[in-house]
């Protein structure tokens, strides 16, 4: 699904704070909506927790740095990390290039899928508040 220029794969779980999920297996990728990623501008630094540490869903795993902009990335789903993506540390402009491909941040491994269920979806409703996100960056850069 395109919402205005940004792209919102119908395969992923959206999280609130701008992060997805997406299964793989008996994993799941984290990483930064496209949304996120052209807001922040290019990405200089990600730092997230590390391998074998535990997360939970709607928490901060980590933050992420541009020229303009520092925040702090929050998990869409409860587990352990199981993978960093090391690619990151020397290239985190990944992320701006292709954050649904070589762009992800971590694997997770899900203590209950079920999670995914609090997540959002594509569809109307999806749709409606990414429009309202959008205007709402849009007023507050002008």
């Amino acid at each position: 699904m395109k919402i205005d220029e940004y792209e919102m794969p119908d395969d992923l779980y959206y999280h609130v704070e701008h992060t997805y999920a997406k299964v793989d297996g008996d994993m799941v990728l984290v990483g930064l909506t496209d949304f996120t990623q052209k807001m922040a501008g290019t990405i200089k630094r990600v730092v997230t927790l590390e391998e074998g540490d535990e997360v939970q869903q709607g928490k901060p795993m980590g933050t992420l740095s541009s020229g303009k902009w520092t925040g702090k990335l929050y998990s869409p789903i409860s587990g352990e990390i199981v993978e960093v993506n090391e690619d990151l540390e020397d290239e985190p402009s990944l992320i701006n290039d292709s954050p649904y491909q070589e762009g992800w941040v971590v694997k997770i491994k899900p203590k209950d899928l079920n999670e995914l269920n609090s997540l959002m979806k594509t569809g109307k409703e999806f749709e409606a508040w990414m429009k309202q996100q959008i205007e709402e960056k849009r007023n507050a850069t002008e």
